[in-house]
């Protein structure tokens, strides 16, 4: 993806920041010109509109390709795990294949943990 950013003004992690921004949350370019601004760079509304406009067909081609679809079938496990000295518990979806599909530490073993979870 690097030669797509070849001869810009600015470099790549600006404008996939930019643009990941815009197409994450549902903002204005103006706000994010704003969300700029407070990082110390200066960029034109227009200018980010025409980012989006030549780098999102790319992005997604990209997520689309590393992105795995999943099965219906999922289980749920849960592991005590020390982190820094600190036992924890973790929660995990997984799916048939294996693939971790979501996770979540909580200090606490508790209905609520469990039910936050899910």
């Amino acid at each position: 993806m690097t030669d797509h950013f070849k001869g810009r003004q600015f470099n790549q992690s600006v404008i996939t920041f930019a643009v990941g921004y815009y197409l994450r949350y549902n903002i204005s370019y103006r706000d994010l010109v704003e969300m700029m601004r407070d990082r110390g760079i200066f960029v034109h509304h227009t200018t980010l509109m025409r980012w989006v406009q030549h780098y999102s067909p790319i992005m997604r081609a990209l997520w689309r390709k590393r992105h795995r679809r999943t099965s219906k079938s999922w289980r749920m496990d849960e592991t005590y795990i020390k982190i820094k000295g600190q036992w924890n518990y973790l929660y995990r979806a997984i799916d048939d294949q294996g693939l971790t599909l979501d996770f979540q530490l909580r200090k606490k073993r508790d209905f609520n943990s469990a039910y936050h979870f899910l």
